[in-house]
């Protein structure tokens, strides 16, 4: 589907109050428009709130990334989630499918990551993330779900927040994620990586969890 399409498609909401909303955002479609323009997450917000301010994201997904997104309708709950995520308090859990394995049951990697421009005309306008000794620290722990056939079902926790984490430090595990056209072999595939549950501390807690994509349920893993 294009990224019209999807927007087209309308808005799946996993949770909604007075305050937030979650939506279960399909992998390929950008949360915000950014510089370049086109179809985003943001040409809902008319759906969801007639208020003249907002709403507005209170954190983001990349475009490849499917699942759990929080949208704040409110200015004041807006500063409370987005300090929420700065202090790393909120939850944040992700399931993807990868190639291989990493080198144990569970752990954590802790990899410096820096943003990279590709050199050349080929890669004009193109970048990338990089491990780097100078870069931000990023923290991820991993646990091995399921393995079957070369493929691994795993659970993410990023522990910060840096752009891509997930991605490069599954392929600097050895274990890039399926449909990954940057960090492994994907191509037309869509990323099989899911925000599968956000909580917020809040009163009361708001704890939602997405379901997993037909495009993940393809590989035969037990999904609940």
């Amino acid at each position: 589907m294009t990224r019209l399409d999807l927007l087209r498609a309308g808005p799946d909401i996993l949770y909604q109050d007075q305050h937030f909303v979650v939506l279960n955002k399909p992998a390929g479609l950008p949360a915000h428009a950014g510089p370049a323009g086109g179809p985003s997450v943001e040409d809902w917000f008319p759906l969801l709130s007639r208020r003249k301010e907002g709403p507005w994201l209170a954190h983001r997904l990349d475009t490849d990334t499917s699942g759990c997104l929080i949208i704040a309708l409110r200015k004041t709950p807006l500063l409370e989630a987005q300090a929420m995520f700065a202090k790393g308090q909120a939850g944040k859990r992700y399931w993807a499918v990868v190639r291989g394995a990493p080198p144990a049951a569970e752990g954590r990697i802790d990899r410096k990551l820096s943003r990279r421009s590709e050199s050349g005309e080929a890669g004009r306008g193109h970048w990338r993330m990089v491990e780097d000794a100078q870069g931000q620290s990023a923290s991820t722990s991993w646990r091995i779900m399921e393995h079957q056939d070369g493929l691994s079902w795993l659970e993410l926790s990023p522990l910060t927040g840096r752009t891509h984490q997930l991605r490069v430090h599954c392929a600097l595990l050895g274990c890039p994620i399926l449909g990954d056209p940057v960090y492994g072999d994907g191509r037309d595939a869509p990323l099989c990586l899911l925000a599968c549950e956000i909580r917020l501390p809040l009163d009361p807690v708001i704890k939602v969890r997405a379901p997993v994509p037909a495009h993940m349920r393809r590989y035969g893993f037990n999904f609940p």
